[in-house]
């Protein structure tokens, strides 16, 4: 799925990612990220919670353990993700298209011991 600067005119989005529960650790120790994306795919779609995975892996991530974060191209089991405060397998899980000032929160539930 690539992601084009250029999209639908150039159109983009703008969304805040937090990462708790230890997955800062993978984002340089930052919590709050503010990420923009091309509001449509190369292909005319629009943008996916799949393009943010693929974005946050390639672009965001500082840690090279991906496979903390992502498995199968998905995010990892044991990982929730809230969308707007909303459990994201009530919105579509990786499907979901993003709009404008989303609010996407991942939060482990991995815990050591």
């Amino acid at each position: 799925m690539a992601i084009s600067a250029g999209g639908s005119a150039g159109a983009s989005i703008s969304i805040t990612v937090e990462f708790t529960g230890g997955l800062e650790m993978l984002f340089s120790n930052e919590r709050k990220h503010n990420v923009t994306l091309p509001a449509q795919l190369e292909n005319g779609s629009q943008t996916t919670i799949a393009d943010l995975l693929t974005h946050l892996v390639d672009n965001v991530m500082q840690d090279q353990r991906k496979e903390l974060f992502i498995m199968e191209d998905n995010v990892r089991p044991g990982i929730l993700v809230l969308i707007n405060d909303a459990d994201w397998e009530l919105e579509g899980e990786e499907k979901y298209e993003l709009q404008q000032g989303d609010n996407i929160v991942f939060v482990s539930t991995l815990h050591g011991g």
